[in-house]
């Protein structure tokens, strides 16, 4: 089984996993689709026209506009311009309620699914650069992909899995420097300068992680390819630079001004004028709610992220010796990145992120903290392997209720996963949101009951199943990729490319 057959099967069973579900409005992603309705509709960034929506808006000049970064909104309009072509030559108005479901569906799947994708195949390719199994790797990505909040967000249109999406493949790409000519040098510079960049016009707090990768990227081209250093780090700024003009022009377009962001005009949320955009430092007891805390705690939902530093330590102890100092920097990335997350989140005003599962804000940090799991796959025998099965067996059930239910639980419920999913779960009550695209809020009290209305659906519903018999063609895909899996697993004392595996 080569490693590009186990690439390709993870990156299907996790694409049909996050398309198979359609979670419907939000504030957040109901503000991002109105600045592509607006596009698209009526030629404009104002949203005055669906300001009505939702709660996330900036008000500028007696005009509304999205108070998101632009860039899921902008990576979509390609790929709901031709939803709306299908939604037509379909004899559905794309602008009516099941049109606008469709083509939010198709924005969602084009930039939060796929891009969860690419982070996860990101995490198998590293674990194969650095020599780990092509189980581990497998093993790494879906419990990225399914075992952790992070499938949650691969199926709702927010910037959380974009951004992620793209650090990871900036994050490769520095890797690779280690290893590259001055021609690959080259491409990768490009690369690295265009997703940092699409990053951050994507969710801004990626600034910060940006600023590590581009550090890695300049001193592994140091180490391996002296005289391309400076070349490689003008394509690295020129690629960030043309991806700031595109958030520069869209600031002057909306707000007159190129650093002028949505958040300097929110409507509401006055905590936001807090520090910087609600951001003061961190508190010791939001950290404590983050990690551990029933309401919005990771571990309890994600359990396999405790061993994150065991992992990134095991990384780190890997790259002693001639030639380690690049995996080294890059354990030390890959671990002040979901720190860095932790510590902004916990540094926020509206640190619970209004109505979500989990700790959101961290989302983009949990690739990086799931490239640990390789070494723990491969190190690990016997009863240490146990818990691994264990720890992706509960955080996947976890993720699976949630997603199945609802990821947007109501912000009044202090234990979402105890009061309201796994009771909605058990009793077949799934697809739990009633706000549309186009509704200002969902109505918590019609979530649940006979008399309830539903926006959410999933794809086993579409073709006729009911309750949880509606999740049985995605429990095939997961029957089908576990058996790849299992070969996997009885082929995990082996390198990626066949070899026998040998540790550092």
């Amino acid at each position: 089984m080569t490693e590009t057959r186990a690439r390709l099967i993870v990156a299907v069973a996790l694409l049909i996993s996050y398309a198979y579900f359609y979670q419907a409005g939000g504030w957040n992603q109901n503000s991002r689709f109105a600045l592509v309705r607006a596009i698209l509709e009526r030629h404009t960034l104002q949203i005055d026209a669906y300001a009505a929506h939702t709660g996330d808006i900036a008000l500028k000049d007696g005009h509304y506009y999205s108070d998101k970064a632009p860039g899921a909104s902008l990576a979509s309009i390609v790929p709901v311009a031709a939803a709306r072509v299908v939604s037509r030559a379909a004899g559905v108005d794309p602008e009516s309620f099941p049109g606008i479901a469709w083509t939010s569906y198709v924005a969602t799947v084009a930039t939060s699914g796929v891009f969860t994708v690419v982070a996860a195949i990101a995490i198998m390719w590293i674990a194969a650069e650095w020599g780990y199994s092509t189980s581990a790797g497998v093993f790494a990505a879906t419990a990225y992909g399914v075992a952790t909040p992070a499938w949650c967000y691969a199926t709702l249109f927010m910037g959380h899995s974009l951004a992620a999406g793209c650090l990871m493949i900036a994050f490769a790409a520095a890797i690779a420097l280690s290893r590259a000519d001055a021609r690959r040098a080259r491409m990768l510079g490009w690369t690295i300068g265009l997703t940092c960049g699409w990053a951050v016009v994507t969710e801004f707090p990626a600034a910060v992680p940006v600023m590590l990768i581009v550090a890695l990227a300049a001193l592994n081209t140091r180490d391996a390819i002296p005289d391309a250093v400076a070349g490689t780090v003008a394509r690295i700024i020129g690629g960030g630079a043309i991806m700031a003009a595109v958030l520069a022009s869209y600031n002057v377009a909306a707000f007159g001004s190129p650093l002028h962001i949505g958040y300097a005009s929110e409507r509401g949320f006055e905590q936001m004028r807090a520090g910087l955009f609600g951001i003061t430092y961190p508190q010791l007891w939001r950290v404590r709610e983050l990690l551990i805390g029933s309401y919005r705690g990771l571990l309890p939902i994600a359990p396999l992220m405790a061993l994150t530093p065991v992992g990134i330590a095991y990384i780190w102890m890997s790259g002693r010796g001639s030639g380690g100092s690049a995996r080294r920097r890059a354990a030390f990335v890959a671990a002040a990145i979901p720190v860095f997350y932790l510590l902004l989140n916990a540094s926020y005003y509206y640190w619970e992120g209004g109505w979500a599962y989990g700790p959101r804000q961290i989302t983009a940090a949990l690739p990086f903290a799931c490239i640990g799991f390789a070494p723990l796959w491969d190190r690990w025998r016997g009863a240490a392997r146990i818990i691994l099965y264990a720890g992706w067996v509960w955080g996947a059930a976890v993720t699976l209720v949630a997603v199945a239910t609802t990821p947007q639980p109501p912000s009044n419920f202090r234990s979402p996963v105890t009061e309201l999913l796994w009771p909605a779960f058990k009793n077949g009550d799934l697809s739990l949101n009633n706000q549309t695209m186009v509704h200002f809020a969902a109505v918590p009290d019609r979530m649940r009951g006979p008399d309830r209305t539903r926006a959410a659906w999933n794809l086993g519903e579409i073709i006729g199943l009911h309750g949880l018999a509606s999740l049985i063609p995605l429990a095939l895909v997961w029957i089908v990729a576990a058996g790849f899996a299992l070969t996997l697993q009885r082929q995990g004392h082996y390198g990626h490319k066949g070899e026998l595996r040998t540790e550092n």
